[in-house]
């Protein structure tokens, strides 16, 4: 049988680290300008007891959303012992393209991936290079699509990339500023034919886009007395929650029940980095609608603390670190079965049970 396999992962962690202190500062405003008059101190301490997050990482001045992609695709490439030449596709899920310090205006022409393609000298013209633009769930479905053209005889290996450089389209009068950073992470996927089963064995995705339309958004600054019309990441926080707490358990639970898989034989669960209290309520219910009381210990491994969340990279960057073994108390073994899942702006879920 034809199986989707990894075969190489990448990942690419900004080097600038920004703690939670470094936002005490900030003059931070309700969505109708009036100044947050709490002190930032207990804003920033309720904020970490929330999120989990004490930490995230930004890009240098000099770098870009396609830079830090090429340099996780380097990395994936090389792990998987591949000329780059070979590589049938090239998928890159972001959200606001190419944007330059100093400026406020998105570049996405051409391409993320073509520029990706450039940026790895593949003069392969039956390469094709192409962006998906799905939220943060963009790599998740990169890694659907790659996928499906492997099943259809399209591709025989595909370079997946999930990279977003968040601060730069923040607003600093936002308390959600604190939540985003940047990252990108990469596979390479190949077409096996091979006797078992083994890689992508089911996956799902789900869209609402009645008002969850407008949970996850580019708006305006939450400050009022500003002169200009740039426009900063915008999201209804507790409306992502609760939309995520009932729709994302029922989206994983529907990918599992197409291949008849039992929770209790999932080893890791790769969830999306948005929120720690969100995404352990979010399995708890995974596993209550199994009918099982207890989430088991080590299940689902977490980066949030230190790198905060990076959209679409957040999914393959905690992936190549466990293969990396940079995440002493986990591991992915031969046979382990996976749950890769993600929730974000459209509203769009999806999920991949993967065998490793």
């Amino acid at each position: 049988m034809l199986n989707t396999v990894i075969t190489g992962s990448g990942s690419y962690i900004p080097e600038v680290e920004v703690e939670n202190i470094s936002f005490v500062e900030n003059p931070f405003c309700f969505d109708d300008g009036r100044r947050i008059q709490n002190d930032n101190v207990s804003t920033i301490q309720k904020f970490q007891e929330i999120t989990g997050i004490q930490a995230r990482r930004y890009v240098k001045e000099d770098q870009s959303c396609s830079h830090i992609a090429t340099l996780s695709a380097e990395r994936a490439i090389k792990n998987a012992g591949i000329d780059a030449e070979e590589l049938d596709c090239i998928i890159v899920a972001h959200n606001f393209g190419d944007v330059t310090h100093g400026t406020n205006q998105t570049d996405i022409i051409p391409s993320l991936a073509s520029r990706v393609k450039h940026n790895l000298g593949i003069k392969n013209p039956f390469c094709v290079p192409h962006d998906i633009i799905f939220g943060c769930p963009g790599w998740v479905q990169g890694l659907i699509h790659a996928h499906m053209f492997i099943k259809a005889g399209e591709a025989k290996k595909c370079l997946v990339i999930g990279s977003e450089v968040l601060s730069r389209v923040v607003d600093p009068f936002d308390r959600d500023t604190m939540i985003f950073a940047d990252g990108a992470g990469a596979v390479i996927v190949e077409g096996k034919e091979e006797e078992e089963a083994r890689g992508i064995m089911s996956h799902a995705a789900v869209s609402h886009t009645e008002e969850e339309k407008d949970f996850l958004t580019f708006g305006e600054s939450f400050n009022k007395f500003g002169s200009d019309d740039t426009k900063y990441v915008k999201m209804k926080g507790h409306k992502i929650y609760q939309y995520a707490l009932s729709e994302v358990p029922k989206a994983m639970k529907y990918c599992m029940d197409k291949i008849d898989l039992p929770l209790t034989q999932v080893d890791k669960i790769l969830i999306h980095q948005a929120n720690e209290k969100m995404d352990e309520a979010i399995i708890k219910r995974l596993y209550r609608s199994f009918g099982l009381r207890e989430v088991p210990e080590k299940v689902m491994p977490m980066i949030i603390g230190r790198l905060g969340n990076s959209s679409v990279a957040t999914v393959p960057t905690l992936y190549d670190m466990i293969m990396r073994g940079d995440l002493p108390d986990h591991e992915i073994n031969e046979g382990d079965t996976i749950l890769l899942a993600s929730v974000g702006a459209g509203m769009n879920i999806n999920c991949i049970a993967y065998k490793a």
